[in-house]
């Protein structure tokens, strides 16, 4: 085995072969709980496995370990310099990714070399995910949802979001803070659904049990599961929680964890009640200690584990709230400690500067601390830990020929150093057209033997020069509407190197949401809250539906722009979103149009009361005080023939028409709400206001109570 081959393997090789020689071995057992799916397929398409270990990031070294969970041993380094201090890691299938507040950074597991950089959609620390299809960065303030798997996504939430989770066939559930919806995203999609909603007001929490999603009320103090129908049957928590209250990731048992820091207590509450017709148990409470700060908690099979970032611990509890172990983590930074949930059911804790690795057995509880400074010291670049060598087998040489160290006694020529070429051409180059604009990406030359010192980036009409260690850059100043060839070439000591072009992009507006309807709501006193909106501005995007909501009505999917909730009381919002798309690109969820609506709601059943009669020779003008207690109502009166139902409220006139009277006559005023109906009669002889009555002899009378008959059998 030569030297490349032997660096290769010990600095690229090891850690994946590590974990892919279990992987396999596992599946040609069929333990089938190893794949993300959980479930075994006669042809499948593609075989997902869990990610196995964790990496952290290590400021001094500037450098990405991966962490053996098994063996609490560092396996694999890829050095990735300049990430900012407390870098996050996340690990796909076949990438990792240098999470900062700024920047993502990839590199590649097999080799461990570095990829590319890309900017985040926000300038925050996101919550990291690691599952099927992923991984997940939720920028939790901006309400962003970026897929770094395939296909790669950034998916709006359209608000603030809690902590989300994630079940195992790979679907993202997360709560919207500000309006309460609980939203899912399938492995691949690039929608959020909204399938459920909290009552306004209310704070909660999403948990899972049984990978199946659970929703904690935080106003009400229960449980309900999440389903498309929206939610479950309220279990009682039976106990008062804080509004700082945080539940963990997953049930341990028939146990789920809350931590309330504001009472100091960790609480571990019985949810067999949500799948069983049995009364729950009672909580089972912990006393924390008063006066720290906590992060958690985090949930694996059997275990509950939290960090106290004031006193720098990491405490794990059973299922029972037994404290199993106590541990301190090593730092150096100002930081907290980060908890971490890894696919191989171990929970990691890093330290703020990566110094130290926490390792808690997710059985047991058990830690054991890795001490990543000194694997790091003890590695050159991208190497795993040192192995033992076998006996009688030399170690293999350093990867630089100039800093081999080679026992006097055994002292040989070195073979000469190979003179260095030109670079080789920049991969995976790709443009993307912007307005106005292009942005140009590629994964680094072959550097043939002398560091690059640049890229030369070169269109029709311009050029431009970039840093030996970039990976992209985005040209302006571009015509909107004209093709352009990108070049980017590679440079040496020795040389330019072969130019690579990406396929011609065309420049124009950017691809942007639609704007905000304009909302209209109406509401009427029978519950009945009717909804309409203008087409917004969809800003170059062609219209796919309309997302319409109303507080705790759910949401709909609708072509049309009008449509109507029944059902609702009291005030409510309702929201009207355009989801837009762009020739066979994805969908764009528009920015909201809203508008809140109050329900009137009776206080009581109505009340009526005729105030006066007034008539002409063929009108009755009946005026009438009516009170529907805060309801819409409707009046009518009715001398033989009924009148005209009129809206009424207040000091109102009901008219009857085409009537004739004479003397004394009796007249019925009626007013009717969604509380019920109320009548008053009056007998007199109206006040004639205009012309002389008309006297009618019996058979007219006759004819007219036959004409009141007729219409009432009608």
């Amino acid at each position: 085995m030569n030297t490349d081959e032997r660096d290769t393997k010990r600095f690229g090789v090891v850690a994946r072969t590590r974990l892919a020689v279990a992987l396999v071995v596992a599946g040609c057992l069929a333990l089938v709980g190893l794949a993300v799916t959980g479930q075994a397929a006669t042809t499948p398409q593609r075989l997902e496995f869990v990610q196995v270990g964790h990496w952290v990031y290590n400021d001094a070294a500037q450098s990405a370990f991966h962490i053996d969970g098994s063996t609490s041993r560092v396996d694999a380094r890829a050095d990735v310099p300049g990430a900012a201090s407390g870098s996050q890691v996340a690990q796909g299938d076949d990438s990792g990714y240098v999470v900062e507040r700024n920047r993502i950074t990839e590199f590649d597991k097999s080799t461990l070399s570095v990829e590319e950089s890309t900017p985040p959609p926000a300038p925050e620390t996101p919550f990291v995910m690691e599952i099927a299809g992923g991984p997940y960065l939720v920028y939790r303030n901006a309400g962003q949802i970026v897929r770094l798997g395939d296909p790669a996504a950034t998916v709006p939430a359209g608000g603030p979001l809690s902590r989300p989770v994630a079940t195992g066939d790979g679907t993202v559930w997360a709560h919207r803070v500000d309006s309460g919806s609980i939203c899912e995203l399938p492995k691949g999609a690039a929608v959020l659904t909204c399938v459920a909603q909290l009552p306004p007001g209310h704070g909660g929490g999403l948990t899972l049990v049984g990978d199946r999603p659970v929703v904690l009320d935080m106003t009400g103090d229960s449980l309900h599961r999440v389903g498309p129908d929206g939610l479950g049957e309220a279990l009682p928590l039976g106990i008062k929680l804080s509004p700082s209250a945080q539940v963990a990731n997953s049930a341990v048992g028939d146990r789920l964890a809350i931590a309330d820091p504001e009472r100091n207590q960790l609480h571990l509450i019985d949810i067999s009640g949500l799948d069983q017709d049995r009364p729950a148990a009672k909580p089972i409470s912990v006393e924390l200690t008063k006066g720290s700060r906590f992060n958690g908690p985090l949930s694996s099979s059997n275990v509950v584990a939290m960090v106290d970032e004031t006193r720098g611990e990491v405490l794990t509890y059973d299922a029972d709230g037994k404290l199993k172990s106590t541990a301190k983590v090593p730092s150096q930074g100002a930081a907290a400690p980060r908890l971490a949930k890894g696919e191989d059911n171990r929970i990691y804790v890093d330290s703020s500067d990566g110094s130290h690795v926490l390792v808690v057995n997710g059985d047991d509880g058990t830690v054991v601390d890795v001490d990543v400074d000194k694997a790091a010291n003890t590695q050159t670049a991208g190497a795993p830990s040192a192995d033992p060598e076998p006996s009688g087998e030399r170690p293999a040489p350093p990867r630089n020929p100039e800093q081999r160290q080679v026992p006097p006694s055994t002292q040989k020529a070195l073979p000469p150093v190979a003179r260095a070429t030109p670079p080789g051409a920049p991969r995976k180059l790709s443009a993307t057209a912007g307005d106005g604009s292009a942005k140009v990406s590629w994964s680094p030359a072959a550097d043939n033997g002398a560091r690059i010192t640049g890229y030369r980036v070169s269109w029709p009409g311009g050029s431009t020069k970039v840093g030996g260690s970039s990976r992209g850059t985005t040209i302006s100043g571009l015509t909107n509407g004209k093709p352009y060839v990108i070049t980017v070439v590679a440079e040496n000591s020795a040389g330019l190197g072969a130019g690579v072009s990406a396929k011609a992009v065309v420049p124009g507006p950017a691809n942007r949401p639609a704007g905000a309807p304009v909302v209209t709501a109406k509401a009427g006193g029978d519950g009945k809250v009717s909804v309409s909106w203008t087409q917004p501005d969809l800003r170059g995007g062609t219209l796919v539906h309309y997302l319409v909501s109303l507080t705790g009505k759910g949401q709909r999917t609708l072509s049309a722009t009008s449509t109507e909730f029944t059902g609702v009381t009291g005030s409510a919002t309702v929201t009207v979103r355009a989801v837009t798309k762009f020739d066979s690109g994805s969908t764009l969820t528009g920015a909201t149009g809203s508008r809140k609506v109050t329900v009137p709601v009776a206080s009581g059943p109505p009340t009526i009361t005729i105030t006066q009669v007034r008539g002409t020779d063929s009108t009755l003008f009946v005026s009438v005080k009516a009170d529907g207690k805060g309801a819409p109502a409707t009046c009518q009166a009715e001398f033989f023939a009924k009148g005209k139902p009129t809206a009424c409220s207040g000091a109102t006139t009901l008219t009857i028409g085409s009537v004739a009277w004479i003397g004394s006559i009796t007249i019925t005023a009626t007013i009717t709400t969604s509380a019920g109906t109320a009548t008053d009669t009056w007998r007199g002889v109206p006040t004639v206001s205009a012309g002389m009555p008309v006297w009618l002899g019996p058979l007219a009378l006759v004819g007219l109570r036959r004409r009141k008959e007729e219409e009432e059998q009608l």
